[in-house]
């Protein structure tokens, strides 16, 4: 052999094992990037018991915080609505006093007869 059919022999089993460090290199770095996220997802897994137990605990604080919340507005709107009543029948009966004493007073608001009528 001449040194012209070495050099060809040698060149093509460099590009050979070339080509196979190129596949080598690419198989290797797919495996990194297949590790990679397999170690993510079981991170995610663990963690995952972790945090539903923290947005379980915000769930629960806050439905402790609007229940407290509901139980004073309640409190409010109910000391309101005994207000209006006793303003309503104190109103009534200054009415009936201006009648009986031949005063005729104004008319009330159209809310005041919304409200006579149906309470609310």
């Amino acid at each position: 052999m001449n040194v012209g059919e070495w050099a060809a022999i040698l060149g093509a089993a460099g590009s050979v094992l070339g080509g196979g460090g190129w596949f080598v290199a690419r198989a290797t770095r797919d495996a990194a990037r297949a590790t990679a996220a397999a170690t993510e997802a079981a991170a995610r897994a663990n963690a995952a018991p972790a945090q539903q137990s923290a947005d379980l605990a915000v769930l629960q604080a806050t439905v402790k915080r609007v229940d407290e919340e509901n139980g004073s507005l309640r409190g409010r709107m109910s000391r309101l609505e005994a207000m209006l009543r006793a303003f309503a029948s104190t109103t009534d009966r200054w009415a009936r006093q201006m009648h009986r004493a031949g005063i005729e007073p104004e008319p009330p608001h159209p809310l005041v007869d919304e409200y006579y009528r149906t309470g609310v």
